[in-house]
């Protein structure tokens, strides 16, 4: 049989945690237990604690520690078990540990205390950190640099900012690691511009920064958009050969993104000589935050042909990009990865995938993935209720409102209360929205903001109750903006009060003058109440400042290929078969009773000519494409850039009673769901 000496064992143990072997670990230990003699050398013991420590195997660790001779048990040997309590979140049993070394004499080392300060921290225990302080203090052992910086981290990470100064202040000798502690707790407590201080500081004193500093400095400069700051970081970068850097570089691009400079991004990491499955996270993620989904679509498609495997940060930013984009098949898609993947479970990546079919009309799809969600955060129970609002669900978006109060798991928090707010302006409940607007201060401590203000204007305009809605403007204690103008401006239309609309409208002329929007929607109004040369006049305005309006059109996807389509649109190959099926549709529709809604040709027309102009919209293009391509009892989803106008969603009612189909709108404004001749707004949007 082979011996092998105790020095050769020990080398075979640290081979075991390295590959993460715990079988060949225990091979090991049962190899050591039948020809070694008992007590083992205190090195070998250490070695087994080591082992099992960071394998995650606490109680064998434990039991290793107990089968060691007191006399043999060093401070080395406790402070391995502590250690590998914390690397596995056992922070409770670690600081448990290090009371028990205590009661058996042994002192804490330089090593030592700092796992035990990083157990403190986690447990958000300051009066426990305090307690370390002074002992490490009184070992003499807080002036060593690892000891230092853990206990100002500690004193940082609980919130004792004041303590955590004096002890940066009071050190003999400040390493980097300090100096990239105090500057990384700077950007998470969430003060950008002292960690920019921090930073300048540590270079006038001629501090080499090493790629954490440069990481830590990105994000303040992220956080507060600093862009020329960080331009200046990035020269500092090349200068000192850090350029190469796969985790700088992975923070460029992330910095880049989030001060909307794509291009500069992409050039990052297209200039990457390595990348990571971060460096692909962060511009997937990036272009997202840019509203640029389809780019981060297709950069998450590139990651998979790459070989990059999916982490949850990486599915959850390219399923918020579906959603942004109204890309159900494809979310779909990645939902199946996600579960092939084992990340589904991932509260991000549920929360991700509740907002994703809500914002896609597939509220069965939502609910489903809500409820199967192994635990939910607030960001979660948000999408839920937005998307029970967003498609017209209010009663079921107050209820689950009602639900998330009793059950005690979170608390309501500003986009809560927008939520649930915009659901009552969609539900028309004024009373009940007004009742939780006024009780937002006293019942969920939260002071109403700029979104607030405007669901309530939108509450109050929807209603018809348009003179209130001005008076409470008027009354607001905060300056109106361009949400709130806009409600008002928008009920202005729906109910044909031009002179009020007028007024609405000069006020989203002083706070955003280049909007197209706010023109158009002016001219619609005074167009829709026969006031043509206003509206001529407002059109002619917006020329002779250059203010040109978007084109309006709608799109609708067929085997992963999108077909767009404008007002009036012939280009469509299949053009002659669109046009008769138009014609087909009109005249089962007239036959059924319908009749256009001329007030949205919105031009001095004939009247014929006016019932000619609504019928070549560019969603009943796509519906009558959809009609044609897609199968019989296959929903059909159609998306518009601008609002839908009430005379296409009379028709879509209209139609969809006809043809027997589910038809999803999705304007720039909410989903409709027409089923059965009814839409799920039931008309009020």
């Amino acid at each position: 049989m082979l011996y092998l000496t105790a020095n050769e064992l020990g080398s075979l143990l640290e081979s075991a945690i390295s590959n993460r072997s715990l079988l060949f670990g225990q091979a090991i230990h049962a190899y050591i237990l039948k020809t070694l003699q008992t007590p083992l050398p205190s090195f070998l013991s250490n070695h087994l604690i080591n082992m099992y420590s960071k394998l995650n195997l606490p109680n064998y660790a434990h039991v290793a520690l107990l089968q060691t001779p007191p006399q043999s048990r060093s401070v080395v040997s406790w402070t391995t078990l502590i250690s590998g309590y914390v690397q596995n979140g056992h922070f409770t049993s670690a600081l448990l540990h290090f009371s028990r070394m205590r009661k058996d004499g042994i002192f804490p080392n330089d090593f030592t205390f700092p796992c035990a300060f990083k157990a403190t921290t986690s447990l958000r225990l300051p009066v426990v950190g305090k307690q370390l302080h002074a002992l490490a203090l009184k070992s003499a052992l807080i002036s060593d640099s690892f000891v230092g910086c853990s206990c100002f981290d500690m004193y940082s990470k609980t919130g004792l900012t004041v303590e955590a100064m004096k002890v940066f202040d009071e050190m003999p000798e400040r390493n980097t690691a300090m100096w990239n502690a105090n500057i990384s707790n700077a950007v998470l407590d969430g003060k950008p511009s002292v960690a920019v201080g921090v930073f300048i500081q540590f270079i006038r004193i001629g501090g080499e920064p090493d790629p954490i500093t440069f990481c830590a400095f990105l994000n303040a400069c992220s956080d507060a958009l600093y862009l020329e700051l960080g331009r200046q970081l990035h020269g500092s970068v090349i200068q000192r050969g850090f350029d190469r850097n796969l985790s700088v570089c992975n923070g460029l691009i992330d910095f880049y993104g989030k001060c909307k400079e794509m291009e500069s991004a992409r050039v990052i990491f297209d200039g990457m000589e390595k990348r990571n499955a971060v460096s692909w996270c962060s511009l997937v993620s990036a272009y997202g935050q840019n509203y640029e989904e389809e780019n981060a679509c297709q950069m998450f498609l590139d990651a998979r042909r790459e070989g990059v495997e999916p982490t949850d940060f990486m599915v959850s930013s390219v399923i918020s990009a579906c959603a942004g984009m109204a890309g159900l098949e494809l979310g779909r898609s990645v939902h199946a990865l996600a579960v092939k993947a084992c990340v589904e479970g991932n509260v991000f990546v549920g929360s991700a995938l509740v907002d994703m079919y809500g914002k896609c009309g597939s509220v069965e799809n939502s609910e489903q993935a809500f409820y199967e969600m192994p635990e939910r955060n607030l960001v979660t129970w948000n999408s839920m209720i937005g998307g029970y609002a967003h498609q017209g669900f209010a009663d079921m978006a107050l209820s689950l409102f009602q639900d998330l109060l009793s059950c005690g798991e979170v608390v309501p928090n500003y986009v809560t209360l927008v939520c649930v707010l915009s659901a009552c302006s969609r539900a028309g409940a004024v009373k009940m929205g007004m009742e939780i607007f006024e009780s937002m201060k006293e019942r969920f401590q939260i002071q109403p903001g700029a979104e607030h203000y405007a669901c309530v204007v939108d509450l109050l305009g929807r209603a018809g109750m348009v003179e209130c809605a001005y008076e409470f403007i008027k009354e607001m204690p905060i300056s109106p903006t361009i949400s709130v103008w806009g409600a008002l401006l928008n009920a202005c239309r729906v109910y044909k009060k031009p002179e009020l609309g007028n007024i609405a409208a000069e006020k989203l002329f002083e706070l955003d003058p280049k909007d197209s929007g706010n023109h158009v929607l002016l001219s619609n109004l005074f167009a829709s109440t026969g006031r043509w040369e206003d509206a001529d006049l407002v059109r002619k305005e917006m020329k002779d400042v250059g203010i040109k309006k978007g084109a309006g059109c709608s799109w609708i996807t067929v085997k992963n290929k999108v077909h767009t389509f404008h007002a009036k649109d012939t280009s469509h190959e299949m053009n002659s078969k669109i046009q008769q099926m138009l014609t087909k549709l009109r005249n089962e529709m007239k036959a059924a009773g319908y009749i256009p809604d001329t007030n949205f040709a919105l031009y001095d027309l004939e009247e014929e000519e006016k019932m000619s102009e609504v019928w070549y919209h560019s969603e009943k293009i796509a519906l009558a494409f959809g009609l044609i391509v897609i199968p019989p009892g296959v929903p059909i989803r159609i998306t518009k850039n601008l609002r839908i106008c009430g005379d296409c969603h009379s028709a879509f009612k209209f139609i969809s009673g006809i043809v027997g189909r589910e038809i999803f709108v999705r304007d720039n404004n909410r989903y409709h769901c027409f089923r059965d001749g009814h839409c799920s707004c039931r008309d009020y949007w």
